[in-house]
């Protein structure tokens, strides 16, 4: 099982030692090669490198979820009527969904890929801080295991853990727990900055509202007591791109908020003072986020009529007159039921057929 999961890891081994010793080569060139914070620099850039690829998921991410948020009142309006039937209620959603170009799995996209990101960087530099190099890169560059195993920052070690430390006071007691304060703190600050400033009204009441700030304190408590095992290299990652998505979750909310938020409102009052129409703005966003091209009126682009043949008594073809399309009736058997003698007689009647040079003629 380990060698199968070994498999599937191996092309994310090989990017991230990819990326961060060809981030620690160009860095090499203004640092000393084994400083310490050569090699926090080329994590830097690493992070930098990663969340950057990232960032058209997070758009279509971004642009799903304001697409279900905008959908709310329809998916209310489909419980209401298809409440009482849960196939028909779950298919009338799905073709909304397929109809307004909304995919909600998009939302959870740019997590899925982040994780086994973040786990092949952590297996990367936990290799490297136990002599064991992983990733191609860090395999045929033994030296660059050596460098970053023994390379320190303030006098501690990249890669050291806190645990690994003891807790004795130290500089690696010093740099863990700053790192750890520090990450932690940018993670609570993103959440409250969401919720907020970006959370609906509605949202904010009754027992969900209660499980969201339950989690706003709970989520930081894990995410602490977790870093102790983790090594300093992969803390340092992790502070980066708390960083990274606090700045960028601001800028969103900032030029993009959700409607009927207090961001929203006073993204509505910056368009008004800058002569801009907030709504034509909004009714633009959402025609681009649709997969449905539609026609200059606003409405979805119909199929074009096909035009009619039609054939008139001398047998003349005439193709200019448009009509829509016309509906053939199909010849079906017809039956009569009588009483003869207190007996109930069925008479059925065939279609007459056309003869056989009409039928040739069509």
């Amino acid at each position: 099982m380990l060698d199968f999961l070994s498999t599937l890891m191996w092309p994310i081994y090989w990017a991230m030692s990819g990326i961060l010793v060809g981030a620690h080569w160009l860095w090499s060139h203004v640092l000393p090669g084994d400083s310490g914070w050569t090699w926090v620099l080329s994590i830097v850039s690493l992070t930098v490198v990663v969340r950057t690829l990232m960032i058209p998921l997070f758009v279509r991410q971004i642009n799903s979820s304001r697409s279900m948020q905008l959908m709310q009142p329809k998916t209310r309006a489909l419980q209401e009527k298809y409440g009482h039937d849960r196939e028909r209620y779950g298919q009338e959603v799905m073709k909304m969904y397929k109809e307004e170009g909304v995919n909600p799995a998009a939302s959870c996209l740019p997590l899925l890929l982040q994780m086994p990101i973040f786990l092949g960087l952590f297996y990367v530099l936990n290799g490297a801080a136990r002599g064991n190099p992983v990733g191609y890169w860090f395999e045929t560059n033994p030296h660059l295991v050596y460098s970053l195993q023994h390379s320190t920052i303030f006098g501690a070690e990249i890669s050291a853990t806190l645990a690994q430390n003891g807790f004795v006071v130290g500089p690696t007691l010093f740099v863990a727990v700053f790192l750890i304060i520090t990450m932690t703190a940018t993670l609570f600050i993103t959440q409250l900055q969401l919720m907020r400033k970006n959370l609906p009204p509605e949202s904010l009441t009754g027992p969900m509202a209660q499980q969201q700030k339950l989690m706003l304190y709970f989520f930081p408590i894990v995410y602490a007591a977790s870093s102790v095992v983790i090594p300093i290299g992969v803390l340092i990652y992790w502070l980066t791109s708390n960083l990274w998505t606090m700045g960028q979750q601001g800028l969103l909310i900032r030029n993009n908020p959700a409607p009927n938020t207090p961001a929203f409102i006073e993204w509505e009052e910056r368009m008004l003072a800058k002569g801009k129409d907030p709504q034509a703005i909004m009714l633009a966003r959402a025609e681009k986020r649709r997969r449905t091209p539609k026609n200059g009126t606003g409405a979805v682009a119909s199929r074009p009529v096909a035009k009619a043949t039609t054939v008139a008594e001398d047998g003349a073809v005439d193709e200019s007159v448009e009509a829509t399309t016309k509906v053939a009736r199909q010849q079906v058997t017809r039956q009569t039921v009588r009483t003869e003698d207190g007996k109930q007689v069925v008479t059925r009647q065939q279609p007459k057929q056309a003869p056989r040079s009409a039928r040739k003629k069509k």
